[in-house]
Order: structure tokens, then C-alpha cells, then sequence
């Protein structure tokens, strides 16, 4: 498979193997090469893929986050809604092509759905800002959102980019307001709305399009503040410490579930969506219509109240009185 993460080589190279194999049955018969050979390849193969996947560090998980050809918001969008009908443009300044939304169903549900979208070579990724939404991609969101609670219609928000884009025009056309906007006007929605963390989840430009009152991660996908990269480079002075900063932001999918950060994983293939794209939009399609048959039956006051509590338990801490910390230090 093109674009092989490191770790996926052993893997890679049986897969080849088995396929050496299996050209050779077809073409010289299986007295040269027997059904049993082929099992056992087989077997070894699944032995293998089970050993790699069960134990992948957080900066693995990153790297199958990020990988090239994981399933993006557009192919989501194909395989599980239908009838969908893009909208465009924020209504002051442009459309923002890293941003997509739009009317459509799920089953028969009429949803609006949104998410940012990624490229799948240079050009597209230059098209798409390489999903990094400019302000006015927020502010498209938000006149989507809005239009949906409009017409009582549930919102599905998909998830997927590395943050929103720092560059001059977005500072110049009012970035970080543009995203407080959509935080604060989130909570006030009289719908549901359903976030999904697809791939990366990058600090505020994630969270733009993420106060939900279920918000659902993949299961190597990550959330989190800042990069590994970012976050290397700050406490370490050194980008290549990146796979300890992964692992010091517990930003995979099992320690936000941990945390209560995120309410659900949603299962991956073996091996990760890129690897079976059509099975990974089922399991997703499968989450999303749950969450939403849940939450329909909720009032809108439920509704707005469920969403408020959700974000402000994020961040609880405890404090211990000065007496504590005293016996404590006594006591080492």
C-alpha cells in the first residue's frame, strides 16, 4: 500500500507475500503452491496486524490520524448521507473551501452537516488551505448552524484539521472572534448537534464546530490543544520529541474517553480507515444514528442545558488546603 507508516512495514511486507502467493496459484496451480501455504500466510498476517494494532503509542495514533489516505469529511459524507446539497459563502467576505456544509440526509433524517476538509495532493490541499479554516469558514459554519435551527433540523458536525489557520489575513479578519462567536452561539442551538472527531482535532480550530451535546472521537483519531509538534517545540526546544509530547498531552481516543472529554469511540477496520474506508463509514453512520435517536427525544431547554453542563465540567480540578501540603512535604 502506497504511503506505508513505518510501523505498518512488517505487516506491509506479508501482505505482499500472500499476494506473491496467491498470483502463483492462479497462474501455475496449487501444486506449486498449496491452499495451506496460503492459510498459513494468512494466519501469520492476522497474528501480525493484531500485534501492531493493539499497541500503538499516541504518536503512532497521530500518524494514522494524519494519513493521507484516511477517509476526509467529503468521503464521509458520500458513503453515509444522501441528498446532500452544498451551501456556500459567509455572507461578508468569501467562501471558505476548508470548510464544507450543507443540507442532507441521514436515512431519512433531514441533518445540516459540516466539517472541515482536507486535500489529497498539492493542489487540492492548496484549494482547501489543507483544512485549516480562514474566519470566514467559522462564520460559514455558524450561518449553517444558525439556518438549521431555523428549521428544527439536527446539526452533524465532522471534525478534521489540524487547527484553524494562523496566517496574517485570518488576523487581519478577526480569527480568534470568529471563533469565540461560534462557541458562544453553539450553546444557544435549540437542536441537537453531534460532533465528530474524524481525524485530527486540532486546539480552538476544532472546537469552532465541536460544542455538542455529543461529541464522539474515532478511535485513532486525537484531540487536543496544541500538536505534538507545537508542544515539543515549546517544552522542549526540540520538534523531534514529539512522540513524548504525544504521549505527555493524553490526547488519544481511550484517555479522552478517560477523562470525559469525549462521550464515545467509534470503532476503526483493523488497521485503521484507510485501510477499509466503506466499513469505517458504516461504523461512524451506525454511532451518528444512535446519538441522534437519542437525543431527539430531549426538549430544547434539555437540549441547551445537557450542552451547557457538558463544556463547563471541562477542566475540573481539586485544591488542596495549605495544611495538606504541609503535612505532606513533613511527611516526605
Amino acid at each position: 500500500m502506497n504511503n506505508t507508516l513505518d510501523f505498518e512495514a512488517p505487516a506491509l511486507e506479508l501482505e505482499q507475500k500472500l499476494t506473491e502467493l496467491r498470483n502463483r496459484q492462479i497462474a501455475e496451480g496449487k501444486k506449486v503452491v498449496s491452499d495451506v501455504e496460503i492459510r498459513k500466510l494468512e494466519r501469520n498476517l492476522q497474528k501480525t496486524r493484531d500485534a501492531i494494532y493493539s499497541n500503538l503509542s499516541a504518536w503512532q495514533k497521530v500518524q494514522i490520524a494524519r494519513h493521507p489516505q484516511r477517509p476526509y469529511c467529503l468521503d464521509y459524507i458520500k458513503r453515509i448521507f444522501t441528498e446532500f446539497v452544498e451551501l456556500h459563502g459567509d455572507r461578508r467576505f468569501s467562501d471558505d473551501h476548508a470548510m464544507v456544509g450543507g443540507f442532507a440526509r441521514l436515512e431519512e433524517q433531514p441533518v445540516m452537516v459540516i466539517g472541515t476538509q482536507k486535500g489529497r495532493d498539492t493542489r487540492e490541499n492548496i484549494y482547501r488551505n489543507f483544512g485549516c479554516a480562514h474566519p470566514e469558514g467559522y462564520r460559514k459554519a455558524l450561518r449553517l448552524m444558525q439556518l438549521a435551527d431555523k428549521f428544527s433540523v439536527p446539526i452533524i458536525s465532522l471534525i478534521d484539521t489540524a487547527g484553524a489557520f494562523p496566517g496574517v489575513g485570518a488576523e487581519e479578519r478577526h480569527i480568534a472572534e470568529s471563533i469565540a462567536v461560534n462557541l458562544r452561539e453553539m450553546f444557544c442551538l435549540r437542536v441537537p448537534v453531534i460532533a465528530a472527531v474524524i481525524g485530527e482535532g486540532g486546539s480552538g480550530g476544532a472546537l469552532g464546530i465541536g460544542v455538542a451535546n455529543r461529541v464522539m472521537i474515532m478511535e485513532n483519531a486525537y484531540y487536543s490543544v496544541i500538536s505534538p509538534e507545537g508542544c515539543a517545540a515549546i517544552l522542549w526546544k526540540d520538534r523531534t520529541a514529539s512522540p513524548k509530547a504525544a504521549e505527555a498531552l493524553r490526547i488519544t481516543a481511550k484517555d479522552l474517553l478517560d477523562f470525559g472529554l469525549v462521550d464515545e469511540i467509534v470503532p476503526e477496520p483493523l488497521c485503521g480507515a484507510h485501510h477499509d474506508p466503506v466499513e469505517a463509514a458504516q461504523l461512524l453512520k451506525k454511532a451518528l444514528l444512535a446519538a441522534l435517536g437519542s437525543l431527539k427525544t430531549k426538549s430544547e431547554d434539555e437540549l441547551i442545558a445537557e450542552r451547557y453542563q457538558k463544556f463547563r465540567a471541562y477542566g475540573r480540578f481539586f485544591e488542596t488546603p495549605d495544611s495538606d501540603l504541609s503535612s505532606m512535604r513533613d511527611n516526605e
